[in-house]
């Protein structure tokens, strides 16, 4: 195979698809086996899923006799084998090296990986929304965070048996409290500019129901019909 240039297109092509094929073929086998299943159960469970496929098209699939592998397939396979879509195309640990896309030289798994879920930038990529829902997500945690320690140091301080335990129980329970208030406040923000991107923030734990202000709350009323 061609990996350096364009004269050998016909062929690259189709090597790279039969590549990734085989990839997920050999860890659909390997995981299956791993799980002590036939490929029977494993087609019982794909239709346990709402996703039927047949035992033949698995084992044709682990063969290699397989012309085709559907997206909504590996989706399904993943979630049967208990594992993750992305694992299946790019088994690290039992495939060292692989070809992200055709013409393209052979990289190491892991990092073909990475680059697949956006853990690894690539320049020119645009990630979305993603590092604006992984603030959300690290945000939310540092809110919850300091509202428990902020519990727990109001508690001390209301079963202290000096003023000076009290007092330091206190100190805490202000510091936890400004830690809490200030993760609301960046989430609000947050929140805010998603909406202005015209995305759906994610929903909120109840302990921070009162992140977004009544104004924000999404209009649930509908019109009485006549």
């Amino acid at each position: 195979m061609t990996q350096s240039g364009f004269d050998n297109e016909e062929d690259d092509f189709p090597e790279w698809v039969d590549r990734v094929q085989a990839n997920v073929a050999g860890e659909v086998r390997r995981r299956r086996k791993e799980m002590g299943w036939s490929a029977q159960e494993l087609a019982d469970r794909c239709e346990e899923l709402g996703h039927p496929i047949p035992r033949n098209v698995i084992a044709n699939m682990e063969s290699g006799r397989r012309a085709g592998l559907p997206l909504v397939d590996v989706i399904v396979l993943a979630a049967a084998l208990e594992t993750y879509p992305a694992c299946l195309v790019f088994p690290v640990g039992y495939v060292d090296r692989t070809q992200e896309l055709p013409f393209q030289s052979l990289v190491p798994t892991w990092d073909a990986l990475r680059r697949f879920n956006g853990e690894q930038e690539v320049p020119g990529h645009d990630p979305g929304l993603v590092p604006d829902f992984e603030a959300h997500t690290s945000l939310v945690r540092t809110a919850l965070a300091a509202l428990d320690e902020q519990e727990q140091a109001r508690f001390a301080a209301r079963t202290a048996t000096s003023r000076a335990q009290q007092e330091e129980a206190e100190r805490k329970r202000t510091t936890y409290a400004d830690r809490a208030v200030s993760a609301k406040y960046k989430l609000r923000y947050l929140r805010r500019d998603l909406r202005d991107d015209g995305a759906v923030p994610p929903d909120l734990p109840p302990a921070l129901h009162d992140v977004d202000p009544p104004e924000w709350a999404p209009d649930t009323t509908t019109e009485e019909r006549p």
